[in-house]
Order: C-alpha cells, then sequence, then structure tokens
C-alpha cells in the first residue's frame, strides 16, 4: 500500500493537504462548536488546545503516519479529516479525526469527503479502511453506519480524552471487497445533492 498525499476534489469538497494557508479558518470552524470539543474528541482544539494539535498533526505528515486534510468547501476550510496508515503492510487505513463546522454538517460534506478519502485508500493498495468512533457520539455512529461500514466491535476504556473522560471505542471497517458496493451507493447518494 502506498498512500501519497494528492488534492482530493469532487463537486462538493475539495480536501487539501494541511498547510498554513488553512489554519485561521480551522480555527475560526473549531471556535463555531466548542461543545462538541468539551464531550466528545480526544483532543482540543480550541485555545491553545489548537496550536498544540496542528504542530502534532503537521508533524505526523512529515513523517507519513498521517495525513491531514483540510476540509475546503466554496474556497473556505470549514473542517479537517485524516487518513492514517496503521498498517502499510496489511493494507490497514483508518479515516479519522474528523471535524467539521456546524454549517456543512447534514449534507453532502461528509459523504463526499469519506468518498474521496475511501477511493484514495483503495486505488493506493488498501484492503481494510476502519472508522473509530467515540461510543456516546451518535451522530457519528450514525454516519459511519450510513455509509455502509459494518460494526466490529467496542474497545472499553480505549482511551482517555483530554478532558480526562474514558472513552469507549466503537470500531467499524468496510475491506475493500465491499468498497464497490459502498462506493456505488455513496455516488447514488451523492448525485441527489443538487
Amino acid at each position: 500500500m502506498k498512500l501519497d498525499t494528492p488534492v482530493l476534489e469532487n463537486r462538493h469538497v475539495r480536501l487539501e493537504p494541511f498547510a498554513e494557508v488553512h489554519k485561521k479558518d480551522l480555527r475560526a470552524a473549531c471556535d463555531a462548536d466548542p461543545a462538541t470539543w468539551n464531550e466528545l474528541y480526544p483532543f482540543s482544539m480550541l485555545g491553545e488546545g489548537f496550536d498544540v494539535h496542528w504542530a502534532r498533526l503537521l508533524h505526523e505528515a512529515g513523517t507519513g503516519v498521517t495525513i491531514p486534510f483540510a476540509v475546503v468547501v466554496d474556497g473556505v476550510c470549514r473542517g479537517m479529516t485524516t487518513l492514517m496508515a496503521i498498517d502499510r503492510l496489511h493494507g490497514a487505513v483508518e479515516v479519522g479525526g474528523t471535524y467539521y463546522d456546524p454549517g456543512v454538517r447534514g449534507g453532502a460534506v461528509n459523504p463526499s469527503c469519506k468518498r474521496l478519502l475511501m477511493a484514495h485508500a483503495f486505488d493506493s493498495g488498501a484492503m481494510r479502511v476502519q472508522y473509530c468512533v467515540d461510543a456516546i457520539n451518535a451522530r457519528s455512529r450514525a454516519a459511519v453506519l450510513k455509509l455502509g461500514a459494518t460494526q466490529e466491535g467496542i474497545l472499553r476504556k480505549h482511551r482517555r480524552c483530554w478532558t480526562g473522560r474514558i472513552r469507549d471505542t466503537v470500531v467499524f471497517s468496510i475491506t475493500d471487497d465491499e468498497w464497490p458496493a459502498v462506493r456505488d451507493r455513496l455516488d447514488a447518494r451523492l448525485a441527489a445533492f443538487s
């Protein structure tokens, strides 16, 4: 599996590898929903937490472990998402670290991003794309199931969040065998958006 860091684009979103040009707009997008950072994420991108996490993602991007993307909608960074090569030898990739400004949730942005990321992963040789979601995040769990992923299980007491809460993590996956049907359903879903 050979993941690179291209710009990925369709008619709804443009995924650009993180760059300094995205920082100001991403900070504003993150500031638009403090409750989500305080309740659901294992890390914070509010206040000083933004700079710490931004620097960490750029460092990880430099090592090739993580590919952070700015989610650009109509020329403005409205969120972020990442591809993580969790096992290059065995073709396992995780899509995670996803956050969207509340103003772009519930429409074409999330399925568009996931369509682009999964296509890139499978085209690069992935056999498996996984999603790890906080067990209390009902909205994200429903969104991953709607993509066509299979819930595999729950990792109990999996992570300590930045707030101190202990998180259980629900693991979902889509395999390369399942991808053509998932892709076709996503394409039909996206075609319905004007």
